[in-house]
């Protein structure tokens, strides 16, 4: 319980914490709303970066509120600790503060506090870097590639300060404890041997994940198939790549585990159709109308920012059982490919309808050769009296 504290002593705390409650609320508002004006004139200067600006403005709001947040706590339990005595502890009066101040308290709590706004800072201007780095030149799909890698950069250099700062913050409040670091510093050096040793995976997977990351074997917003499973490239961490497949399903995968990669999505894509037609066509013609069909769909509005190529006809590839197999591939932006290929694939089959050309299903067609023709069937009614006039019970006539 509370020593000496009279009910004007109470008012008097719970009107200061009303006060400062407000002025907390008043800074918060403050401070969200100029972000946000700040956010929305990059928005307006960076049309095609509204996600990623949204991202890193919700990220800045939080590490101010959290900031402004834990200043103000620290500060008012500071207020609260000299102005109110708990039971069995004295009042502090503000020689007792001063002497606390210079001691050890102070420094281990600015410690904290630097730790805690150094680490948030560096990850808040690690994740300005695709704002601050120059912009690509080039065609469409370079500039993709180019923020992906900015953007797989970012996020691995982010998580590398964090452990970073706060390893060293340990240490040095440690040592505000009189706490000798050298042995923990040589005891962790052999720990990290033993440790290497005993966790040869967890190595590797470290190991394979620097890799990844420095040959540029694969970034965020990918999509790959890694041993088997495929999907969007969501995280890259030096232990593991995180991937969400089509159905939403997340897929995380040791990168030390990883012994297939395949990049879908690096540099440009292909999106390649094996089409049947009916043996009965024309090949020449069918060719010359698919071309025509890239060519429209080259020029469209929608679609051809994304289409590097022209539509690229192969040619015959295959007889099938039932079909003529024409093999084409067209050259898109990456991530891209699957939209122009569905767009493709629907312009084939309404300009085949409209010009007559069969893609054939399966079925069953029988043919006797081109000079058989239908023929009628007689039946003979002879044979079939025959057999009832000698039927049991009847003779059989000379």
């Amino acid at each position: 319980m509370f020593e000496a504290l009279t009910v004007r002593d109470l008012l008097r705390a719970a009107v200061l914490v009303a006060a400062a409650l407000l002025v907390l609320w008043l800074v918060l508002w403050g401070v969200t709303r100029a972000i946000r004006r700040y956010a929305d004139r990059l928005e307006e200067e960076n049309r095609g970066r509204v996600r990623e600006i949204e991202r890193w403005a919700e990220q800045l709001t939080r590490f101010a509120r959290r900031g402004i947040t834990t200043i103000t706590a620290a500060l008012a339990l500071m207020f609260l600790f000299r102005r109110l005595g708990l039971g069995g502890v004295e009042r502090l009066d503000w020689a007792d503060a001063a002497a606390w101040v210079a001691r050890t308290g102070l420094r281990i709590l600015l410690i904290i506090i630097a730790a805690y706004f150094l680490s948030h800072l560096l990850r808040f201007l690690i994740a300005r870097l695709p704002f601050l780095a120059p912009r690509a030149e080039g065609s469409l799909a370079q500039r993709v590639e180019h923020q992906k890698r900015v953007t797989t950069v970012s996020n691995t250099l982010g998580w590398l300060t964090t452990v970073l700062v706060m390893s060293i913050a340990g240490l040095v409040i440690l040592r505000e404890f009189d706490v000798d670091i050298t042995p923990i510093l040589t005891g962790g050096a052999i720990v990290g041997v033993a440790v290497g040793f005993g966790a040869q995976h967890l190595v590797r997977d470290v190991i394979g994940g620097f890799f990844l990351i420095l040959e540029d074997q694969v970034r965020v917003g990918d999509v790959a198939v890694i041993n088997g499973k495929s999907g969007l490239v969501e995280a890259i961490r030096l232990r593991t790549i995180v991937l969400r497949d089509f159905d939403g399903t997340v897929h995380i995968i040791p990168n030390g585990a990883i012994t297939e990669l395949s990049n879908r999505t690096k540099d440009y894509s292909y999106y390649v159709i094996d089409l049947g037609v009916a043996y009965k066509e024309d090949v020449d013609r069918v060719m010359s109308t698919l071309r025509e069909i890239g060519n429209g769909l080259e020029t469209d509005a929608d679609f051809r920012d994304w289409i590097l190529e022209p539509l690229e006809v192969v040619g015959v590839d295959a007889f099938a059982d039932s079909a003529v197999v024409i093999k084409m591939r067209i050259k898109t932006v990456p991530r891209q490919q699957w939209a122009v290929g569905r767009e493709l694939r629907r312009r084939i089959k309404k300009t085949f309808d409209e010009r007559g050309i069969e893609i054939p299903y399966p079925h069953l067609s029988v043919y006797f050769g081109e000079a058989s023709k239908p023929f009628a069937v007689q039946v003979d009614e002879e044979p079939r009296r025959n057999a009832a006039e000698t039927a049991p019970g009847r003779r059989a006539s000379d």
